[in-house]
């Protein structure tokens, strides 16, 4: 089994491959820089699966941005550091990640509370399940998706392929017919 060679070019090769959108451009710049700049982004992010994804945003933006790059104005590594760096800043002043930590929060402390009491959520011990078998098919599986699954409802209307109003939509009649059990 051979190992894919790394490829290193020079700054100034690696600018002018840039400037004329080059594929080996792409590969040397992830060969030369991915770690260095991987580690930037985790000294701001703990989380490495978010981090890598900062990561691949870098390259993105590396890429559809470069012709604001200047070398008059400094070094290409700076620029790359100073791209991942705020990428990474604005990562985790957004409010989906601030969000997703609140979650996370709140989901640890739920799962601890449930193991000190002995409780586990099993919908099909409650009969959920089976009521949800009761809904018409495009209400359950968006009830399945979203609450078994744990879609969010943009990643079930993407799954689906249609529109996100929709998908709230059959899920607030679903969760409408679900309630008159309960009632």
């Amino acid at each position: 089994m051979s190992k894919k060679r790394k490829i290193s070019l020079s700054e100034e090769e690696l600018v002018l491959s840039l400037q004329h959108r080059e594929k080996i451009a792409v590969e040397a710049l992830y060969d030369m820089y991915s770690a260095s700049l991987f580690g930037v982004i985790s000294r701001i992010i703990n989380d490495t699966a978010i981090a890598e994804d900062v990561l691949q945003e870098t390259f993105v933006k590396i890429w559809h941005s470069f012709s604001s790059y200047s070398t008059e104005k400094g070094r290409l590594f700076t620029w790359m550091v100073n791209i991942a760096r705020n990428l990474a800043i604005d990562k985790i002043r957004s409010k989906d990640f601030k969000n997703q930590n609140k979650n996370q929060e709140i989901e640890n402390n739920v799962t601890f509370i449930d193991e000190q009491r002995n409780t586990v959520y099993k919908p099909e011990l409650m009969g959920v399940k089976d009521l949800v078998q009761t809904l018409k098919p495009e209400q359950k599986l968006i009830i399945e998706l979203v609450y078994f699954k744990g879609y969010t409802h943009v990643e079930a209307a993407e799954e689906l392929g249609i529109p996100l109003g929709t998908i709230k939509t059959r899920l607030r009649m679903a969760i409408q017919e679900l309630r008159k059990h309960f009632n």
